[in-house]
This record gives C-alpha cells, sequence and structure tokens, in this order.
C-alpha cells in the first residue's frame, strides 16, 4: 500500500445527458467511495483544456469501459477524469453514447499532475489509479506503470493495455 491521500481533490462531476442540469456538482475524491467499497479505480483520460479532441485510443478504451461498467461497479469504485472543463467532457460523453461512466473534470485541481495524468508542462497522459480505503483514510495503492517502462525497438509504447477491451 503507498502513502495516505495528503488532498481530498475537488472534482467537477456531471452526468453525459445534458437535459440533466441538476447532476452537476463538485465532488471530493473521498466522496467517490461508495460504502459498501473500499477501492477506487480512477482512469485519466487524455483530453486536456488545449486539445482540439479527445486521445482516440483513450476514447476507444472508455468505449469499451461503458459496457463493462456496471459488472466492474458491483466490486469496486469507477470514476473517469479528464483535465478539460466538464462541458467539453459531457459533450463526448453523450456524442459516443457513454451513459455508464461516472464523469469528472480535474480542470480546477492538481490531481492529475500528481498522479501522473499530466507532464510539469501539461501535456497529458493516459493513467490508471487505484485508491483503497482503510480505517477511515485513503491511501495510493497501484499505477499502471507500462508508461514508464523502456519502449522495445520499433514499437510503440503501451500503457493502460490491461483495461483495453481491444
Amino acid at each position: 500500500m503507498g502513502g495516505a491521500l495528503t488532498e481530498n481533490y475537488l472534482f467537477e462531476e456531471g452526468s453525459s445527458d445534458l437535459n440533466d442540469s441538476k447532476f452537476v456538482r463538485t465532488t471530493k475524491l473521498s466522496e467517490l467511495f461508495e460504502n459498501s467499497k473500499d477501492t477506487l479505480f480512477l482512469c485519466s483520460y487524455m483530453f486536456g483544456p488545449a486539445m482540439k479532441a479527445p486521445c482516440i485510443s483513450c476514447t476507444s478504451i472508455l468505449d469499451g469501459l461503458n459496457g463493462s461498467a456496471p459488472h466492474i461497479r458491483q466490486r469496486v469504485n469507477l470514476a473517469l477524469v479528464a483535465k478539460s472543463p466538464l462541458p467539453r467532457i459531457r459533450d463526448v460523453a453523450r456524442e459516443r453514447g457513454w451513459k455508464n461512466l461516472r464523469l469528472l473534470s480535474s480542470s480546477g485541481n492538481i490531481y492529475n499532475r500528481d498522479y501522473y495524468g499530466e507532464t510539469p508542462e501539461g501535456n497529458q497522459r493516459p493513467s490508471l489509479n487505484v485508491f483503497t480505503r482503510r480505517d477511515g483514510k485513503i491511501y495510493y495503492f497501484y499505477h499502471t506503470e507500462l508508461l514508464f517502462a523502456p519502449e522495445e525497438p520499433g514499437m510503440d509504447g503501451r500503457h493502460v493495455d490491461s483495461i483495453w477491451p481491444i
């Protein structure tokens, strides 16, 4: 188990249903845990405010996770976070038909930079972080580390392959 969470990041949250104006709120990282589940998978989506469009590979991964999410959420908490403002994230989610993903914007915090979803220069990275809750505290538990492994000659780098249905 990694270190204890030092900041209870505040995210903007909303559904992909743009008619659901009631479902836009702020949510703390600690509030992403349902009472009966002590594990949180938080997937960083490469879609920063300066990007014209989201990463196509990340989008493909999330297309698959949208279908799997109801099954995944039977055992663990699952959410997606992107640095773009929430309206942009919601637009993509609606276009893609994502009805099962919990959508978060980190545009108002430094979560992405702190947890490998962003470089110091502001470039977005794919990242899957796992947090666990023990005795009322939240701990950093796991991060996909293929991004930091040396690339094989002639091969593209891989990262979140373990959750990509392709």
